[in-house]
């Protein structure tokens, strides 16, 4: 159990963020960003703007306002992710996940992506005696459904058994699902499916700082 585990919104929060930070973005950039992994991606660099994911190489994905990015590869749902087989890079701009973990690194000891489909693969890579801050990314426009995730892992943390049919129905009930649409190609209603599907991934992501850039890769570990 980490000898502390504070849980902070939005961009704010994660400015006072400390040890080690886990970034939450249900809906949906590391949904995404866990998917991506999934079907190949073998890193993924998370920038705060339009202009950097344009000058890095790789596979660019994420949004403005939802919507797709003129000149992106992807927009920012996982569910159209699902059989496409990439491979290499990818770099990834979304509007609140991507911020805050940029926001966020400088005073990380170590620092994680996460969401509800690789909820417990995260609590197994960060667990044990130290400071763990939570940061709940979509608030304050949004955001229940990072709090169903950060309630989920934190449960797990304590040794207590997860409440998972209360996270899959605070993410159906929040603001960010209400947004989604049968036949919208920039938030498709099966992309609330994909977020809902509770410890989908056996792998953790986690950040490394290369020459100031900030690269995720999977991290397995075992049960």
């Amino acid at each position: 159990m980490a000898e502390e585990v504070r849980v902070v919104e939005g961009l704010s929060g994660a400015r006072s963020a400390t040890g080690t930070i886990v970034v939450v973005d249900v809906l949906r950039a590391f949904t995404t960003a866990a998917y991506a992994f999934a079907e190949g991606i073998e890193e993924i660099e998370v920038v705060a703007t339009v202009e950097e994911a344009m000058a890095r190489p790789g596979f660019r994905l994420g949004e403005v306002g939802g919507r797709l990015i003129p000149g992106f590869d992807h927009n920012n749902s996982p569910s159209q992710l699902i059989g496409k087989k990439l491979s290499g890079r990818a770099v990834l701009r979304t509007g609140a996940g991507a911020q805050c973990a940029v926001v966020a690194a400088p005073r990380a000891t170590s620092l994680w992506l996460a969401s509800l489909v690789v909820a417990s693969a995260t609590v197994r890579a960060i667990r044990g005696p130290g400071e763990v801050t939570i940061v709940l990314s979509g608030y304050p426009d949004e955001g229940e459904e990072d709090r169903a995730c950060s309630t989920y892992m934190e449960a797990l943390l304590r040794g207590e058994p997860p409440p998972r049919d209360d996270a899959i129905r605070a993410v159906l009930a929040s603001r960010a699902a209400a947004k989604h649409r049968a036949g919208d190609s920039d938030r498709p209603i099966e992309d609330l499916d994909c977020a809902t599907a509770v410890d989908a991934f056996d792998f953790a992501m986690k950040v490394e700082t290369r020459e100031s850039r900030l690269v995720a890769k999977r991290v397995y570990n075992p049960s």
